[in-house]
C-alpha cells in the first residue's frame, strides 16, 4: 500500500503553524477555523516558551501552539481569519507542506476542507 494518497484536485495539503498567547486563544482560533471549514483539524499544544526579538529587545513569553491541517488553496483565507481573531499585531502563521502520510487520513483531511 502506498504511503501517499493521490491528490485528485492537485491541491496540496499543508499544516498551518500558529502561535498564540494562551491555550484559550489557540482553542478559540482553532475552533473557528474548523467550524468555517478552513481547517479539518486543529491541534493545540500548551506550555511552549518562546524567546524572540521584538522592538529591539529580547523577550520571553509563554505561548500555545496551534497546528491547523488544511489545503494549500485555503492558506491565504486561513491566514486572514487568524489575523482577524488573533490578539497579536503580527501573529506567526506559517505554511508547512505535508509530504507523505496515511492515505485514509489525507483523504479525510481533503474531504473536511472541501
Amino acid at each position: 500500500m502506498p504511503e501517499t494518497s493521490p491528490d485528485p484536485d492537485g491541491d496540496g495539503l499543508v499544516f498551518a503553524y500558529v502561535t498564540a498567547g494562551s491555550q484559550e486563544e489557540a482553542l478559540r482560533i482553532g475552533r473557528s477555523l474548523v467550524e468555517e471549514r478552513l481547517a479539518a483539524c486543529a491541534n493545540v499544544l500548551d506550555g511552549m516558551t518562546s524567546v524572540y526579538r521584538w522592538n529591539g529587545a529580547v523577550e520571553q513569553a509563554d505561548e500555545a501552539v496551534l497546528i491547523a491541517k488544511t489545503r494549500s488553496s485555503l492558506f491565504d483565507r486561513l491566514t486572514a481569519r487568524v489575523r482577524e481573531l488573533h490578539s497579536y499585531d503580527t501573529p506567526c502563521v506559517v505554511e508547512l507542506a505535508v509530504g507523505r502520510g496515511n492515505p485514509a487520513y489525507l483523504d479525510w483531511l481533503r474531504a473536511e476542507t472541501a
